[in-house]
């Protein structure tokens, strides 16, 4: 397997990355500098050491050449700037693609808050841009960067998996679960307005001085555990 992840220079998309190539599965950076995905994937594959099939193996590209080369899923991690206008110019490559976005929109210069779209989340802005013939699928919006490059900790949270396509959000859910994370189907695209808001929640708890950890994330607890 093979996926883009767009953005994947940025700290959200390297740890992404690190995490799903230790899992076996092959990613390609996307970003608008292709020489600088090359770098930072030379970076990231000098930490794993990809010297068999159990591991998989990281590449650079600018997005479009990222698109093309995803077997099936698109992971978009820029900045919510950056949104609309990256996925405008990558939409007709998307077609028969899962685009897998964990773009949260956080307020500009206050990161404790959220500014959402007029769609309702960020999820729901995605599908809207790109029609119903493209799965959208929201994901990951709640563990840390820091979280994802710490390769000698387990993740230490849930992730919460929101879309309008069933079987999409399935083999989202799959390739999170081979990164040893349980995944959850939590509902429909208009349900990411509420998992999206989270993040900025726990930035407040992890920046508090009051507060006695920092990086946290969520867990789904079984009654009586």
């Amino acid at each position: 397997m093979k996926i883009a992840i767009l953005g994947g220079t940025g700290p959200q998309g390297r740890g992404l990355a690190l995490r799903l190539a230790k899992a076996g599965v092959d990613v390609v950076l996307g970003s608008r500098d292709a020489a600088r995905a090359d770098e930072i994937a030379i970076e990231l594959n000098q930490i794993i050491k990809p010297s068999s099939d159990e591991l998989g193996v990281i590449s650079g590209a600018n997005n479009e050449d990222a698109v093309d080369a995803a077997d099936k899923m698109v992971v978009l991690a820029v900045p919510y700037s950056a949104h609309n206008t990256t996925l405008e110019a990558i939409k007709a490559q998307l077609a028969d693609k899962i685009l897998v976005d964990i773009v949260v929109p956080l307020a500009e210069g206050n990161p404790k808050a959220v500014d959402m779209p007029a769609e309702g989340s960020v999820t729901e802005e995605a599908q809207a841009l790109l029609g119903d013939d493209i799965p959208v699928v929201g994901a990951l919006h709640n563990v840390s960067a820091h979280t994802l490059n710490k390769l000698d900790q387990a993740i230490n949270c849930d992730i919460l998996v929101c879309g309008n396509d069933l079987a999409a959000k399935e083999q989202v859910i799959a390739l999170i679960q081979r990164m040893d994370v349980c995944a959850y189907n939590v509902g429909p695209a208009v349900n990411a307005r509420c998992v999206e808001a989270i993040t900025p929640m726990l930035i407040r708890l992890n920046i508090s001085k009051k507060v006695p950890f920092t990086h946290s994330g969520l867990k789904i607890w079984a009654p009586g555990t």
